[in-house]
C-alpha cells in the first residue's frame, strides 16, 4: 500500500494526473485535500465510504469540476458514465447512442433526399459499428428509435456504454456502472472493462467486478491509499491493517494504564516523604535555616516528579487518543438488528397463485405460489423486468393481488432501493417518531444512535443523506421500534453501499433470527447471509 503525497513522483504517461488537489462538498465540509495521484492505461478500482468524494473525483478527472486547489491535468481524450443521467419524455435509444444526427443523414440519402453534404458526410460504417457496439454490452437487436425511459435501469447503463464503445476515449471513467443490473449486465460489463484498450477508472462496490482491476484506490479523508492488485488482495492487505490497528490500541490502552499506576506509586511515595518530614519539623532539633533548605529541596523534587508524572501520562492519553482514531478508521460499521424470537415452524408468508396486472392489461407477476416458514432466507432472481420488485411489493402489502391470495401473518418491513418509507424533507428524528409515534424523542435519538446518527447527525435531512446512509437510516427506523418485523423484504439493499457498509449488513443480517426476502444481484452477499432458496422469475410477456 502507498498513501498520495505531494511529493510523488506522477508518470509523465499517465493519462489523468491530479496534483495537491482539494475538494469540499457543497455544505463546506472537506472531501479530500492535498490529493496527488496518476492514472494511466491500468484498470483502477475507486472505493471508499459512502461521502468520501469518490464522484467528486470522477468530476474532477473528467473536468466537469474543478478542484478547491491544485490541478488536474489530462493527456488525453477522457469520458464520464455518470451513475445518474435525466432522459428526455420520448427520447429515443439513437438520441443516447449519439447517432440520431447521423442516422438521419444516411436515411436522407438512401431516400434520394440527401444533399451533396450529406453525400460527403454520410457514414456508411455506422449501421454495423452501432450493431457491434450494442451486441458488446448485451442489447444486440435493440430498436433504436424504442424510447430510452421504456429500458431498465440497467439496460439504460449498458446503452450510454455502448455510446462511448463507438469512439473509445483514452480513459474512462465509470461511477458504479452495475448498479440495479442482474446477473448478464454485470458480466457484459467486466467484459467490456477487460478488452478495453484505454485507462479505466471505476467507482464500484461491486467486488466481482473490482477483482479485475489491476489496482485499488481507497478515498478518505487522509487522501488516497493505493493498493497493488485486485479486491482480494485489498481484502487481506485492510484486513491486516485492522488487526494492526486492533494490536496497537491495546498497546496504547495497557501503556495508559501503566503511566496511570506509576503515577500513583509516584504520589505515595511522596505522600509517604510528606509525612515524614512534617514529622521532623516538629521536632524542633534543627536549625531553621536548614528545616527550610529540605522544604524547598522536596517542593522541587516533588514539582519535577509532577511534571515528568503529567507528561508520562500525557503522552500516553496521546498515544491511545492515535490508536482509537486508526481502529475507528478500518474498523467496520456495525448495525444492530435486535432479535424476533421468531419460531422454527411459525408462517410468515402464504402466497396462493397471485398474479398482479398493470392497469394496462399486462401481466407482470404471477400466477404464483409461495409458503415461508420460520427464518427461512429466500432469494428472488431474474432478468431487469421479470417482476422482482412488483412480488416484493405484494409480499409486504404494499401492492393487492388482482387474481389470488397473499397471507401475511407477522409483520414485515420493505426496504426498497430508494427507502421510499422515508420522506426527504423530513429530519431522521422526525421521520423516525413518525413511523413510531409511540416513542419519545429522547428514544428516538437513542435508537438512531445505535446505528451511528448520533447527536447531531439526527437532525439531518433525509434528502441530504447517501445511498448508504438511507438504507440504514430506514433499518433503524423499521427494526428499532415497538413492534420489529419477523419478515423483512429488500430490494437491491448493496446498490448504494460502500463497502464496508455492505460487510455490516452481511454480518448484522446473517445473525438475524427473523425471515427475508431479498432481491440482489450480488452472489456473494446472497452467500453471506444464508440464503436457503432461490426464486427464479421468467417475464410474463
Amino acid at each position: 500500500m502507498s498513501l498520495s503525497n505531494p511529493g510523488r513522483n506522477l508518470s509523465a504517461s499517465a493519462l489523468a494526473t491530479l496534483d495537491r488537489v482539494a475538494a469540499r462538498a457543497p455544505d463546506g465540509r472537506t472531501l479530500f485535500e492535498n490529493l496527488s495521484l496518476a492514472f494511466g492505461r491500468e484498470r483502477t478500482g475507486l472505493v471508499g465510504r459512502n461521502g468520501s468524494g469518490k464522484t467528486t473525483l470522477l468530476r474532477l478527472i473528467a473536468g466537469r469540476a474543478e478542484p478547491c486547489e491544485g490541478a488536474v491535468a489530462r493527456a488525453g481524450s477522457v469520458a464520464w458514465l455518470a451513475q445518474h443521467v435525466e432522459i428526455g419524455a420520448g427520447e429515443p435509444a439513437a438520441s443516447t447512442l449519439g447517432v440520431g444526427a447521423a442516422r438521419a443523414v444516411v436515411a436522407r440519402v438512401l431516400a434520394g433526399r440527401g444533399s451533396e453534404e450529406d453525400l460527403a458526410g454520410a457514414d456508411w460504417t455506422l449501421e454495423s459499428r452501432t450493431a457491434a457496439a450494442l451486441a458488446k454490452v448485451g442489447l444486440a437487436g435493440l430498436d433504436l428509435d424504442r424510447p430510452v425511459t421504456s429500458l431498465s435501469g440497467g439496460e439504460q447503463t449498458r446503452l450510454r456504454l455502448a455510446a462511448l464503445l463507438l469512439d473509445p476515449p483514452d480513459l474512462l471513467l465509470l461511477d458504479e456502472p452495475t448498479n440495479h443490473m442482474d446477473a448478464e449486465g454485470r458480466a457484459r460489463v467486466a467484459e467490456v472493462l477487460g478488452r478495453w484498450p484505454g485507462g479505466v477508472v471505476v467507482a464500484s462496490h461491486d467486488r466481482v467486478l473490482l477483482r479485475e482491476m489491476d489496482r485499488i484506490v481507497e478515498l478518505s479523508s487522509l487522501g488516497a491509499a493505493t493498493y497493488g492488485g485486485g479486491y482480494d488482495l485489498y481484502a487481506e492487505r485492510k484486513a491486516a491493517e485492522r488487526a494492526a490497528a486492533e494490536r496497537s490500541l491495546e498497546t496504547a490502552e495497557r501503556d495508559l494504564d501503566r503511566a496511570a499506576r506509576y503515577n500513583q506509586r509516584a504520589l505515595d511515595r511522596k505522600s509517604r516523604r510528606d509525612r515524614a518530614g512534617r514529622a521532623f519539623a516538629m521536632k524542633a532539633s534543627e536549625p531553621k535555616i536548614l528545616l527550610g533548605a529540605m522544604k524547598e529541596w522536596a517542593e522541587n523534587s516533588g514539582g519535577r516528579e509532577d511534571r515528568l508524572a503529567e507528561r508520562r501520562a500525557s503522552a500516553a492519553a496521546a498515544e491511545l487518543a492515535e490508536a482509537r482514531e486508526r481502529v475507528e478508521r478500518v474498523r467496520a460499521l456495525d448495525v444492530p438488528l435486535p432479535p424476533t424470537r421468531l419460531p422454527a415452524g411459525r408462517i410468515v408468508l402464504a402466497m396462493e397463485a397471485a398474479t398482479w396486472e398493470a392497469p394496462d392489461g399486462r401481466r407482470i407477476v404471477g400466477p404464483l405460489s409461495l409458503r415461508l416458514a420460520g427464518p427461512e432466507r429466500v432469494a428472488v432472481a431474474g432478468l431487469n423486468g421479470a417482476g422482482k420488485s412488483t412480488l416484493l411489493k405484494l409480499i409486504a402489502g404494499a401492492l393487492e393481488p388482482t387474481e389470488g391470495r397473499v397471507d401475511r401473518p407477522v409483520a414485515s418491513a420493505l426496504l426498497d432501493q430508494g427507502a421510499a418509507l422515508l420522506r426527504p424533507a423530513e429530519t431522521l428524528l422526525e421521520g423516525y417518531r413518525r413511523l413510531n409515534p409511540e416513542t419519545t424523542p429522547n428514544e428516538a435519538h437513542a435508537a438512531l444512535a445505535r446505528f451511528l446518527f448520533r447527536n447531531a447527525a439526527a437532525q439531518r435531512t433525509v434528502a441530504s443523506l447517501s445511498g448508504g446512509e438511507r438504507l440504514r437510516a430506514a433499518l433503524a427506523c423499521v427494526m428499532s421500534g415497538v413492534r420489529p418485523p419477523q419478515l423483512l423484504i429488500l430490494d437491491e439493499p448493496t446498490n448504494h453501499l460502500d463497502l464496508d457498509s455492505i460487510a455490516a449488513v452481511e454480518a448484522a443480517l446473517r445473525a438475524w433470527d427473523g425471515a427475508l426476502v431479498v432481491v440482489s444481484h450480488d452472489p456473494e452477499f446472497l452467500e453471506a447471509v444464508g440464503v436457503d432458496r432461490r426464486l427464479e422469475l421468467r417475464r410474463c410477456d
